[in-house]
């Protein structure tokens, strides 16, 4: 059994939620409603704020604000992967899913990988980092040639705030610090 802990202080997470097998599961038209449908209603019945996202066929960056004294953004990640297997998961996956004792005993199907990753925003310095890796996630994979193109992000709002150019990551390609983003 792993030791593994997870972050409980603060409020403000950035996370990686990947599909099982990297499946291309997540940008599909009804895959997107569903997966948006299961978070609002996680949102009403658990607070948190989105305040960074993009979703990519396989896996999901995005950044979180929980209320004060909440750090309980597994259970959240819970709601949003069950909801949305239960959702479509089935009918996504058109396949048989395993039956190993494991999975029997969770009660889990082929959506998505068992955990997610997750990091503990230390300042606005860690949170910009992390905004710019989110933004520029579909340009690394090779899916646009600029953040502005992919449809299924945060950016646009960026850009509208004032927070980004509409040309940024378009021009040259962007370096991270070592140890921002996880996939």
């Amino acid at each position: 059994m792993s030791n593994y802990r997870r972050a409980r202080e603060g409020n403000i997470f950035f996370f990686t939620v990947v599909t099982h097998g990297r499946q291309p599961l997540l940008c599909m038209e009804g895959s997107r409603a569903a997966l948006e449908e299961v978070i609002k209603e996680t949102q009403a019945r658990m607070r948190f704020e989105i305040n960074a996202w993009v979703l990519l066929p396989d896996h999901i960056h995005c950044i979180w604000t929980l209320p004060a004294g909440d750090s309980d953004y597994s259970k959240r990640w819970g709601l949003i992967k069950a909801g949305y297997t239960k959702s479509i998961g089935k009918a996504l996956t058109g396949k048989a899913q395993a039956e190993n004792a494991s999975r029997l005993k969770h009660r889990e199907q082929l959506v998505w990988q068992r955990r997610f990753w997750e990091h503990r925003i230390r300042d606005e310095k860690d949170f910009e980092a992390h905004c710019d890796y989110i933004h520029y996630n579909p340009v690394k994979h090779g899916l646009v040639r600029a953040p502005r193109d992919w449809a299924y992000s945060t950016f646009r709002n960026y850009v509208e705030r004032g927070l980004y150019s509409e040309d940024w990551g378009s021009l040259d390609k962007i370096e991270f610090p070592e140890g921002i983003g996880a996939e």
